[in-house]
């Protein structure tokens, strides 16, 4: 899987700035059919009022090849500081990690990525002929996180929602796509993208979130039933193609974060749903749309088995404890994350942690 050999540059050259490039990695054959574009996505990180030694960790996209994404080149600079990249070992999260001493007085992190996306579609009325993905892997992703419990009203809620349903996984996954979109609603003061927490969600009756709530929902409930499913966090890179004006952004992308879903289905692999940007539609799209509405009927159809991919993905991973972090765990590692002697900054705080995100279209493969 994506936890093959990672390349962990020189690090420590704290008085210079500092420029490593990830290796480009074999490709896989999926190469078949689609344009490929390429995008350059450049991260730059400013910490505002550093305390004592100030860490940063920026999150790398996608280091294994995909059906719909392929990492070309990484590059990175931080004046002053000790640099690294590593990989979380249990999910193969990769990410930039820079380190300042307390002399440094503008902490500054700089990531340039280059990857090249294609829209992404699983065919689910043909018989599949995809290969059976390791037993582990799919083991990795039925099992619960810290906010993704599997038992309890999960289990109980995705018992309900899937009783006396034939046709296997698609079958039970389609339910409960269909019933995140029915129960579910997009809450635009939520913080960032959300955090998550479903178990709560479903305890409070209060299933109102972002991207990493409502597609938490569905990862989560699709486990609870065996249904191998993982959330996976990356940021929107260009405008929709599509004719959905909510779902893109280009230039400046410092505030498009969003995490996606997919699922495992024996015969065709990991299969894209997004059930949170039918919400996103019915919310943004224009005033007063209804799950009645032509335009959210379509979005409805479209991200069941499809991905529009005008977006980049990071990682799928949970529950990271980040290298010399002291602060603990993160519940995903989707926005960059940065802290000082005295804490771990707010990413969503840009009065003391400023960070920008911008993206361009270069060309295609």
């Amino acid at each position: 899987m994506h936890r093959r050999a990672f390349l962990k540059a020189s690090c420590a050259l704290p008085t210079m700035a500092m420029m490593a490039t990830l290796p480009r990695f074999a490709r896989a054959d999926t190469d078949t059919a689609g344009k490929w574009r390429v995008f350059e996505v450049t991260t730059q990180v400013e910490i505002l009022k550093p305390v004592g030694v100030t860490r940063a960790w920026l999150p790398i996209p996608l280091t294994e090849d995909t059906p719909y994404q392929k990492g070309l080149r990484n590059t990175w600079k931080a004046d002053g500081a000790t640099v690294s990249s590593a990989q979380d070992p249990k999910f193969g999260a990769a990410f930039v990690f820079a380190e300042w001493p307390e002399a440094v007085q503008k902490p500054t992190l700089e990531l340039t990525s280059r990857v090249a996306t294609r829209d992404h579609t699983v065919d689910l009325d043909k018989a599949g002929s995809m290969p059976k993905v390791d037993p582990k892997i799919l083991t990795l992703y039925t099992g619960p996180t810290d906010l993704l419990p599997t038992d309890g009203i999960v289990l109980e809620t995705a018992q309900k929602i899937v009783k006396g349903l034939r046709g296997g996984h698609v079958a039970q996954a389609r339910a409960i796509y269909e019933w995140v979109v029915e129960s579910t609603f997009r809450d635009p003061k939520t913080r960032g993208c959300g955090l998550g927490d479903i178990k709560t969600m479903l305890e409070t009756n209060n299933m109102g979130g972002k991207c990493a709530d409502l597609n938490a929902m569905f990862v989560g409930l699709c486990r609870a039933v065996g249904i191998p499913a993982r959330d996976v966090y990356g940021v929107r890179v260009a405008t929709s193609q599509l004719g959905f004006k909510s779902l893109g952004r280009s230039g400046d992308i410092t505030k498009a974060q969003h995490c996606r879903a997919e699922f495992y289905a024996e015969g065709h692999g990991w299969v894209p749903v997004d059930p949170a940007d039918v919400r996103k539609v019915i919310l943004e799209e224009q005033p007063g749309l209804t799950l009645q509405d032509e335009i959210v009927e379509r979005a409805r159809a479209l991200l069941f088995g499809n991905w529009e991919m005008n977006w980049m993905a990071y990682n799928s991973a949970h529950d990271l404890l980040l290298p010399q972090a002291t602060r603990g765990k993160i519940a995903f590692l989707m926005y960059p994350q940065g802290e000082t002697t005295e804490g771990r900054l707010d990413s969503l705080d840009p009065e003391h942690f400023r960070y920008t995100l911008a993206s361009r279209e270069v060309g295609t493969l």
